[in-house]
């Protein structure tokens, strides 16, 4: 990435933002919303916080549907419950700085907090993508090998899975803070999105960065990149045991039980893709498009996925729809008596 001391915003600031930024000498970077809508601010903070609100109640509903129900105690729900808390760390990890930028106009965050930030976004990221992994491994084995779907993931390995999956997320991150705590930092600390990331900070130093460059490219292709080719490896595995079943109905119904997850992979890809393409061969794009892709991969998951799961899982859905209709069926008994 090499030296970043002549950084400048890819959007045009105000004088008074130029001024505050120019004056502020303590160790603080100031975060960025939506550029070329701050009169609108305050409106866009309306669907934040329904997002915010609706991601955190479709992932607890999902927890406690899982937990409240013995025959979701399966190894499909399982994994599905680590998404669950994973989406709510995701969530918790970015929307907090994003409503006050957007409510109340405040922008600047401290550098540690800061850093804590890209630490828990970047690690809540990679364990989606562990997650999705052994998600894809489970259909895998439910489609290809049905009868040993039980005694290959069991309760042991499952939890093993799921401590292999923080341990590598976490250790991989560690190095993150520790490394961008020790760069000197320019003057204009303007941030380009309103949580930290780690290539973000990274590229306001005023030093040399290429270690930390090779480090978060190494993390990169070690964890995203890996996992995104090997969930493609499992899926080709799954249609080829999908069509090697006679019955019609059969494979339909194989392939039913992929989609949910398939839904969860492209939204949590597609927008670094997109995002990826913008930096490399948009350079007309608008200041906002950057912003907006950035939002959806770290936004739109934690709000869909329950949705998704909701409507294509019966087991949940049913679920759900009984313990709606309790209340009401048990005052009609009363009134009955």
């Amino acid at each position: 990435m090499g030296w970043a001391c002549d950084y400048t915003p890819a959007w045009p600031l105000s004088s008074k933002a130029v001024i505050l930024y120019s004056n502020h000498t303590g160790s603080s970077f100031f975060l960025t919303g939506l550029p070329g809508l701050e009169a609108v601010h305050i409106w866009i903070s309306i669907p934040l916080c329904a997002m915010y609100v609706a991601s955190l109640a479709g992932n607890s509903l999902i927890l406690w549907v899982v937990r409240a129900e013995p025959s979701l105690h399966q190894p499909m729900y399982y994994f599905l419950s680590m998404l669950a808390v994973t989406d709510l760390g995701l969530s918790a990890s970015t929307l907090p700085s994003m409503l006050p930028i957007y409510m109340l106009g405040l922008r600047e965050v401290p550098l540690d907090v800061c850093l804590a930030q890209l630490f828990f976004i970047h690690t809540f990221s990679i364990m989606e993508s562990s997650v999705l992994l052994t998600m894809a491994f489970d259909r895998f084995v439910a489609i290809s090998n049905p009868l040993r779907y039980g005694p290959i993931l069991t309760s042991s390995r499952i939890a093993g899975l799921g401590l292999t999956i923080v341990l590598r997320s976490v250790g991989l991150h560690i190095p993150a803070p520790i490394m961008l705590k020790r760069l000197p930092y320019c003057r204009h600390r303007l941030l380009s999105h309103s949580y930290c990331l780690h290539p973000d900070v990274m590229k306001l130093a005023c030093a040399d960065t290429r270690v930390n460059s090779a480090y978060g490219l190494f993390v990169v292709l070690s964890t995203l990149g890996l996992d995104s080719v090997l969930i493609v490896l499992s899926y080709v595995l799954i249609l080829q045991t999908v069509l090697s079943i006679a019955s019609k109905a059969e494979r339909l119904k194989a392939l039913n039980t992929c989609v949910s997850h398939i839904c969860a992979v492209l939204l949590f890809c597609i927008p670094p893709i997109g995002l990826s393409m913008i930096h490399r061969f948009g350079k007309r794009a608008s200041p906002s498009s950057p912003v907006l892709l950035s939002y959806l991969h770290y936004l739109t998951p934690p709000l869909v996925n329950p949705i998704v799961y909701t409507i294509k899982t019966k087991q949940i859905r049913m679920k759900i729809l009984h313990l709606s209709r309790c209340p009401g069926t048990s005052s009609k008994k009363q009134d009955h008596n």
